[in-house]
């Protein structure tokens, strides 16, 4: 929603483009990849497809870029894989990178927390952007690639699956087509059209708490810190979240009461009132300007696989997830490009089909393990009974004299999950005591030139120290390094160890000492036989 006198997309900080209907080939003939939904998920897939040669058409049924800030933060792992699609520079140009929080309890502050950050991290924990700039930037890429095929204003009405894929039933101003395709991928957002045509639904918990997402514009000189203040005295017993963006965006998160509905919560008058009382709180007395507000509730929905026949899902199509920890973006990003990565392993003939099996399980448990430790921060956020705010209120007025309880109100960021239990992983050797387990993202190391991460090939690459003794099968990069460097010592690798890496920078294995044998038992559980790397 906008103030009164502005239309739906008349920003104060960006300029929306506006994308044409398509002109079609006469004949369709059958893509490799379908992928439904050119938001951020959308387009990181088709770039990865792109990236290892793969063809896809990108379908949006929208003309432009999604309206609002909407998500904002970027995770240090999100910017990995924008880095191996080599895209990130304008990323980082333009975010803001951060990495302190701050909470307060009636005024005064509780605690104030550092992410793990170091030199031998190439990024910082977390960035914030207006996911307007995310799309635009995404975007720039995608129309620069020769593979990707983007439609806009082409919605999805129709699924028909078949043994050797899928034929989508798509319509646009021009009139409705059939687009057959090898493989679709749903990244169609919390409203999926394609979930509902597959006869599937989202199953978990919804959570009473609901927020309003308000941007402002407004010269304020807070440092790029998140904010949470708890029972403040302009939302008593409420919640407020606060983050700087860039063009002096910025993001006010505040906890409705049970007796506002959402219409009352939504009127333009209300939101004002609410954000004057939100910056009275900290201390802001100049001028600001509405940009944006919308509503939402804090939700833990997913599907049970993300899979059906041809069509994998990804994104808000296969989970939701709450705000707190801000893993929606993110994860989706990893969705898009794990399964990326892996259609174009098969469509390449590098791997079997078998590789795909590992989608669901490695996806689904990473929203897994973000609900478990979402859910924590959603019930500390936004209590669900009685009870539970008698307990959060508890430890926050214990937190206001002693320090150690001030760790409760951590929003607990994460680092991403481990594939350890995935059909791809291979099973660790257990003579390493130090180092990424096989199905954790690598550790990046600074080097005399660079950092690790980025020296790494574009599928998958193997980590050799020293000379490990055994030729390598063709196709599969090797990243040579001295069994005495930082690398090692990182890595807890000596003269012969050897890490098996994916594209998506996940160990697949690692050996304290690597065999011809070992390597090929380790390219078998992820489809992949020597002769297939070449």
């Amino acid at each position: 929603m906008r103030p009164s006198g502005r239309g739906e997309l008349d920003s104060l900080y960006f300029d929306y483009p506006h994308f044409d209907p398509p002109a079609r080939p006469e004949v369709e003939p059958q893509t490799p990849v379908a992928v439904v939904g050119a938001g951020p998920v959308g387009m990181v897939a088709a770039l990865t497809l792109a990236q290892h040669g793969v063809r896809s058409v990108l379908l949006d049924a929208k003309d432009t870029f999604n309206d609002g800030s909407r998500a904002i933060c970027i995770s240090r792992s999100s910017y990995h894989i924008l880095d191996q699609l080599g895209i990130a520079a304008p990323f980082l140009e333009k975010s803001l990178g951060w990495t302190k929080g701050r909470s307060f309890y009636r005024g005064r502050q509780i605690l104030e927390f550092d992410m793990p950050d170091s030199a031998d991290e190439k990024f910082r924990p977390m960035y914030n952007l207006q996911q307007q700039y995310i799309e635009a930037f995404l975007w720039k890429a995608v129309a620069a690639s020769p593979l990707i095929e983007t439609r806009w204003q082409s919605r999805v009405t129709g699924l028909e699956q078949a043994p050797e894929g899928a034929v989508l039933t798509v319509e646009d101003p021009n009139g409705r087509y059939a687009l057959p395709a090898r493989w679709v991928i749903a990244a169609d957002g919390a409203r999926s059209a394609m979930r509902g045509m597959c006869g599937l639904r989202l199953k978990g918990e919804n959570y009473e708490g609901r927020y309003i997402i308000a941007d402002v514009k407004m010269a304020h000189d807070y440092p790029t810190i998140r904010r949470a203040l708890f029972d403040p005295a302009c939302r008593p017993g409420g919640t407020v979240l606060i983050h700087r963006q860039p063009d002096d965006i910025w993001r006010i998160d505040y906890q409705l009461r049970e007796d506002e509905t959402n219409e009352e919560a939504t009127r333009e008058e209300n939101v004002r009132a609410s954000v004057e009382g939100v910056l009275a709180e900290i201390g802001h007395d100049g001028g600001y300007a509405l940009e944006w507000w919308s509503v939402y509730s804090a939700n833990t929905l997913l599907l049970d696989d993300y899979r059906q026949g041809h069509v994998f899902f990804a994104g808000d199509s296969a989970h939701i997830v709450p705000i707190f920890g801000v893993r929606g973006l993110n994860n989706g990003i990893a969705d898009g490009h794990n399964i990326g990565w892996k259609l174009a392993a098969v469509l390449n003939r590098a791997a079997g089909e078998s590789l795909l099996d590992s989608y669901t399980p490695e996806r689904r448990g990473a929203t897994l393990d973000v609900f478990a430790n979402a859910t924590k921060s959603t019930r500390f956020m936004t209590p669900p009974t009685h009870g539970w705010r008698v307990m959060r209120d508890a430890a926050l007025s214990l937190a206001l004299s002693r320090q150690s309880a001030g760790h409760l109100a951590n929003p607990r960021q994460m680092t991403p999950h481990t594939y350890a239990d995935s059909p791809a992983t291979t099973p660790d050797d257990p003579g390493f005591d130090a180092g990424p387990i096989p199905g954790a993202m690598i550790r990046d190391v600074a080097l005399e030139d660079g950092f690790l991460s980025e020296r790494l090939g574009k599928g998958l690459t193997l980590l050799a120290f020293g000379d490990p003794g055994l030729d390598m099968p063709p196709g599969l990069s090797v990243l040579r390094l001295p069994a005495d460097g930082p690398v090692a010592r990182a890595y807890g690798a000596v003269q012969g160890s050897a890490y098996l890496v994916r594209p998506d920078l996940h160990v697949a294995a690692r050996w304290r000492k690597v065999t011809p044998e070992k390597l090929a038992l380790a390219l078998g559980r992820m489809a992949i036989s020597e002769e297939e790397t070449a």
